[in-house]
């Protein structure tokens, strides 16, 4: 489970990054599979060692450009 591998702090930082980025997304573009796919990239970022808010909210923009990028978003 998330919650377990992560301290508080951590899990707070996800959240808000994963929150930036969606406000990224084109309106009417927040699907559950993009906030998905931007939440598994921003903890996968978490997972390499890199949890500061800075971090985690750039892995989280990189999704969004990646899914701007194969889906059209």
């Amino acid at each position: 489970m998330i919650a377990e591998s992560f301290n508080s702090r951590t899990l707070a930082n996800m959240e808000v990054a994963l929150d930036r980025a969606c406000k990224a997304l084109p309106a009417g573009a927040e699907e559950h599979w993009a906030r998905r796919h931007i939440a598994s990239k921003i903890l996968e970022c978490a997972e390499r060692g890199d949890k500061t808010l800075d971090g985690l909210t750039n892995a989280g923009r990189v999704a969004v450009s990646e899914l701007s990028s194969a889906h059209g978003l």
